[in-house]
Formats: structure tokens, sequence, C-alpha cells
């Protein structure tokens, strides 16, 4: 009996949403069970920033021959999706077995961030698709599902005494397959203008569009930050207990408590954007966690365990709110026949800007023992703040 997909909106967005959340999981399994990797395929205790960039790197790679292909566009996006996620998921469960090393690990991560580039980016052009109104808001519940994805394995990894690390890997390989079980059954397919043919020159025209280009440049500036706040989390609250012994952490769950309020951020942004503009809303997160950027070594320096984790709780609600806003910018100036192929081009560079930063701060962790190497994360949102000042009717 074949399953009928209702199209009721609400509906649609939770399924939507739940097989982002259970996808994006796949994200940072890897960096929340680093220690144990280590010590199970004795890599590098300098390991971080390469596992998260091979990620990124393979994100880029999959977003840059999607868009090249227009593959979002020319194909059913849900089959996209839904294969994506199980050849994502198999990846990541690849790490389990015995006999890997750290270029098998890398390759692995790799081919995973390369599958999330059929998940993420299709995701939200499945949801454009389906909320051309309130657009703001579904994607504000659609990265907030990403960030709750991006934090779930370091709750996982939390247990690990009664939960073990390959355990987290499994469980992050399940749920993304459920997710994309979800998203092919699930939601119906619209009737929008699709690509016929391969567009070659898609991937350069998006950004003819002066209108286009200006949202995306203040989402490179939001990314240069978002993803090396998020990897170098841990070694942040490293480095405050180094500064206070006195004080203990458990760094797992603040890492997941961190990350996972930033769902909370996009969620209100994408209100607050219906009362005062998506633009408005945009410029003041982003102002405000260029500030969170400044202002680390100061918080680092403070004895108050207290402030310095609402700081961080501030930071990490801060840090992604913005991004749903300028994903929402973008699909709104795309031209419609290759609007996921404008979002995957975005997302492609967005993340190769992530490279950039992570291993900048993973050279300068190693070059120099001081905190105030985190302040280059403000170079990214100064340029996108620059950027949203030139036009103010987008």
């Amino acid at each position: 009996m074949k399953l009928k997909k209702r199209t009721d909106p609400k509906f649609v967005l939770i399924n939507i949403v739940l097989s982002q959340f259970c996808c994006t999981s796949l994200w940072f399994a890897g960096n929340a069970v680093l220690n144990d990797l280590i010590y199970e395929f004795s890599l590098n205790d300098n390991s971080l920033g390469t596992l998260t960039s091979s990620v990124q790197l393979g994100f880029i790679t999959g977003t840059l021959l999607f868009a090249i292909f227009t593959v979002a566009d020319r194909f059913a996006a849900q089959k996209v999706f839904f294969t994506c996620a199980l050849l994502g998921a198999l990846c990541n469960a690849a790490i389990i077995f015995e006999g890997n090393n750290l270029w098998s690990i890398l390759s692995l991560r790799y081919l995973t961030g390369f599958f999330l580039a059929g998940i993420y980016p299709v995701g939200m052009k499945i949801a454009s698709d389906h909320f051309k109104n309130g657009l703001g808001k579904a994607m504000g519940f659609l990265v907030g599902a990403l960030v709750l994805g991006t934090a779930f394995p370091y709750l996982l990894s939390s247990f690990t005494n009664s939960f073990p690390w390959k355990g987290v890997i499994a469980v992050t390989s399940i749920i993304a397959v459920f997710g994309g079980t979800i998203m092919l059954v699930a939601i119906p397919s619209t009737n929008r203008l699709k690509s016929e043919r391969l567009e070659l020159d898609a991937f350069i025209n998006v950004f003819k569009n002066k209108n286009f280009r200006i949202p995306a440049i203040g989402y490179f500036g939001h990314m240069w930050e978002l993803y090396a706040f998020w990897a170098f989390l841990p070694l942040i609250l490293i480095a405050y207990k180094t500064s206070h012994p006195n004080i203990s952490l458990n760094i797992p769950i603040l890492c997941f408590l961190i990350i996972a309020i930033g769902a909370l951020g996009c969620v209100l942004g994408g209100y607050i954007s219906q009362k005062i503009g998506v633009k408005r809303t945009a410029f003041i997160c982003l102002l405000m966690s260029c500030a969170c950027c400044l202002g680390l070594p100061f918080f680092i320096a403070t004895p108050s365990k207290s402030l310095f984790i609402g700081y961080l709780l501030f930071w990490g609600f801060m840090v992604v709110a913005d991004s749903p806003l300028f994903s929402t910018l973008v699909a709104q100036q795309a031209p419609v026949k290759v609007k996921g192929t404008a979002l995957t081009i975005v997302n492609c560079i967005g993340f190769l800007i992530t490279i950039g930063s992570i291993q900048l701060l993973s050279y300068l962790n190693y070059q120099f023992n001081t905190n105030l190497i985190y302040m280059i994360l403000a170079l990214g949102p100064i340029v996108g703040l620059i950027a949203l000042l030139k036009k103010r009717n987008i």
C-alpha cells in the first residue's frame, strides 16, 4: 500500500525539520568522539582541525559538483536527499571497523561531508519550494534542526562510560537513514519549475544579481566564524579550565548546550524577522556575534564560571541565529529555476571559507599560546556587516 503524502504545511515542516536533524547529526560525529579516535587509532593529538576540515572539504566538493551539474534542480530533491543520507550514513558507520588509520578515517569523513552536500542545501531547497510565504520562519526551524543535529553527538558522547564511542557513530548513522526515509516517503513534491538541462553557467550567473550577491557575502562572513567556533569550542573550554584549575567543567555537556542553544536562536530569529525584517534581524545577530569574537580573551580571564558559561551560551545563540536569515535572503533573490543550485553554490563557497578559518586557528593555536588568536573570527562578521550596510532594500 502506497503511503499518502500529506500537504498540510505544519506536517511538512515538522518532517523536513526532523529529517534535517537526523541527517546532519553525521556532521560532528567524528569530533564528538575525537579523543576515542585518537586513542583507538593512534592519531595525532592535534587532529581536531584536520578531522573537521576533511568533512568541510568533502562538503565543498559535493556542493561544487551538485551546483555545476544542477543536481538539486534536475532531479527529484527528495530522492537526492534520501540517497545522500543513506550513503553518508554508510561512510560514517565505516569508522567503526578495525584496521582504520588516520588516512582512512579522513577519507571516510571526507565522503560523509560529500554526501552532506545532498542533505543540508537540498533540504533548504525543499523548504523554500514549500514555504514561499513565511520562508524566514521555516528556514529558522530548518537551520535549528541542523544545529541540534550538530550538537547531538556531543550529548551522546557525554555518556561515554555507559555508551561507547562506537555507539555514538552507530546511532548517528541509524538516525540519518531514518531521516532520509522520512524525507522520501512523507514530503510531497512541488510543481516548481525545474531545470531540464545542464546549466553550467548558472554557477556564475547567479552572482551577477547584486541583490543576491550582498546577502551571500553576509553569509560568507558568518561562515568564517561559525564552524571555527563550533570546532574549537572544546579547546576554548579547556583553555578556561587551564586558566582556572580550581574550576571543573563537563566539556561534552557544555559543548552540546552551547551549540544546541543556537537552534533556539534560529527559531526566534525567524519569528523576529517577521516583525522587523529579515535583513535587519540578520545584521543585529551578526553584530552581536562579532562582539562575542572580540570579547573572548576578556571572558576567559574572568574567575566567574557562571559569567563565562553565560557568555558562551549567548555566543552560541547568536553565532548561528543569522544563518537561516541569510539563506532566506539568498533563496528569495535566486532565480526560481536554479534556486537549488544557487543555494548549493553559496553553501559551497561558505564552507570553503570555513576551512580557511579552521586551519588558520589550528596553525595559530599550535604556534602561539594565547587566547587572543580567537579574535580573528571577528574578521568574517566585519566583512558581512559592511556588505549589508551597502544596500537597504533587499
